[in-house]
């Protein structure tokens, strides 16, 4: 074998993990998916025989792609085109797998997507290098052209963002997730008794003007009519899942890690009270969104 098939080999074996380094650095799997084809294109080039640990190295060149491709997308400050959303509660659209790259997003976690989306991309490279894939600080210093105690300081700086601020003790945290996830697997299950179980008779819904949109604020009143409301708008929604926002239990609806509409709830003696949906992005820009941990 030819050292060029070795190398596409090799390159092979190491695809899945690669590309799960790539997706966390950019939060899309078509983004990702370019990033392994330049990083391939890099390997080629390079003279990767005396490469002692070849998984590392092309984790390495995978992610100096990646820094480079946020590096433009945070000068260009605009969005990809695969990012733009015409309803935000249905999801992207159309082109690329949108339920691959949902399965992608629950299987890393929406609210940690969100709060990637917000750190610099050098805290990100070195948050997603060091907290998700163990590489030494050693190794991405160089990478981000920082000392190693520099890099060190953009991943703990990144990891108080990922954690967030949350003003609940743990276990109220921990009830108000459990009745939350309910919420969310009742909608996305259509099973409007079990929903409707979770709300309490008196429960308000307010949605402000850029959920559907609408002209003005919606408000519905009612167990049963908003177990309807949130049946028909949350059946088709991806890219959705669990979050801390302003340090309490929310949902997050997030595609491509891109923070589109988020659910608060208020919660009393076990069942829910009122729901706010927001997707106005100055109210969004204010919420603090963390990992529930």
């Amino acid at each position: 074998m030819d050292g060029h098939g070795w190398l596409a080999e090799r390159f092979t074996e190491q695809r899945a993990q690669l590309r799960a380094v790539a997706y966390r650095m950019l939060g899309s799997l078509s983004e990702a998916d370019d990033a392994l084809q330049e990083a391939w294109l890099r390997a080629c080039r390079a003279d990767a025989g005396e490469v002692r640990n070849l998984a590392g190295w092309l984790t390495t060149v995978v992610a100096r792609v990646c820094l480079n491709m946020l590096r433009s997308r945070e000068h260009r400050r605009e969005e990809p085109l695969d990012l733009q959303v015409a309803d935000p509660l249905l999801g992207p659209a159309p082109g690329g797998d949108p339920e691959q790259e949902a399965v992608m997003a629950d299987s890393v976690g929406v609210a940690l997507l969100v709060v990637l989306d917000t750190l610099t991309p050098a805290e990100r490279v070195a948050f997603v290098l060091h907290d998700l894939f163990a590489v030494p600080f050693e190794e991405i210093a160089p990478m981000l052209e920082r000392s190693t105690e520099a890099t060190r300081k953009l991943a703990s700086r990144a990891r108080r963002r990922v954690r967030g601020s949350a003003s609940a003790p743990a276990v109220d945290l921990a009830r108000r997730r459990a009745i939350v996830e309910a919420f969310l697997s009742a909608t996305r299950g259509k099973d409007l008794h079990a929903l409707i179980t979770l709300l309490h008779p008196d429960v308000v819904l307010r949605a402000d003007k850029a959920v559907i949109p609408t002209p003005e604020p919606v408000t519905v009143h009612g167990a049963e009519p908003v177990a309807e409301g949130a049946m028909a708008a949350m059946r088709r929604a991806r890219f959705t899942g669990p979050a801390l926002i302003d340090g309490a239990v929310g949902l997050a609806m997030a595609p491509h890690g891109r923070l589109r509409v988020a659910l608060t709830f208020t919660i009393a003696d076990g069942l829910i009270t009122a729901i706010d949906v927001i997707a106005e992005t100055g109210r969004l820009d204010r919420l603090e969104v963390a990992v529930l941990s």
